[in-house]
């Protein structure tokens, strides 16, 4: 591949890509500057192994793999200190952000899901992904990946029936 293919295909890949993997980067982090620092080291990575991606439908599982070690290899360095601010005080610069409280409740309940469980419901509800996708990004077997959206769907519906029963005992006289 020549030089000036590359490019392209790499300037194909980030401007095809870049705000889906940010938004991701931003769901397994928690941190906008993390999720930054995980987009921009996964398109150095993707750079430098252009050569391997085969078939550009692939392109979107590549990626995402690569963020998610990218986010493994940040807790193998030395960890600076984070402030703890919580995602929902964060004021949203987007302009699609969506602060209707059914929405913030659902924000809330898939931010308390434990990682394992909040990753494969977000790649196959948000993203698409089908289970054989979600087991490859996630180097795990499909049975196990099926076990774990199963229980994130079940703990998900207890937290936002938790969260209805505390609305409306706020909300009665």
């Amino acid at each position: 591949m020549s030089q000036a293919d590359k490019q392209k295909k790499y300037e194909n890949l980030v401007h095809a890509y870049s705000s889906w993997l940010y938004r991701y980067a931003y769901w397994i982090s928690g941190d906008r500057s993390v999720a930054e620092d995980l987009v921009q080291e996964t398109f150095l990575r993707a750079w430098r192994f252009l050569d391997s991606l085969k078939e550009e439908a692939a392109a979107k599982s590549w990626l995402t793999t690569i963020v998610r070690r990218e986010n493994a290899r940040r807790f193998e360095r030395k960890q600076l200190e984070y402030s703890d601010v919580e995602m929902d005080t964060i004021p949203a610069t987007q302009s699609d952000f969506d602060a209707r409280p059914e929405v913030l409740a659902l924000r809330i309940a898939l931010k308390n899901l434990p990682a394992n469980y909040r990753e494969p419901l977000i790649l196959q509800v948000i993203e698409g992904y089908t289970l054989e996708d979600i087991a490859e990004i996630m180097s795990l077997p499909r049975n196990t990946v099926a076990t774990r959206l199963h229980r994130a769907r079940q703990k998900l519906k207890q937290q936002l029936e938790g969260l209805g029963d505390n609305f409306e005992r706020t909300t009665q006289p």
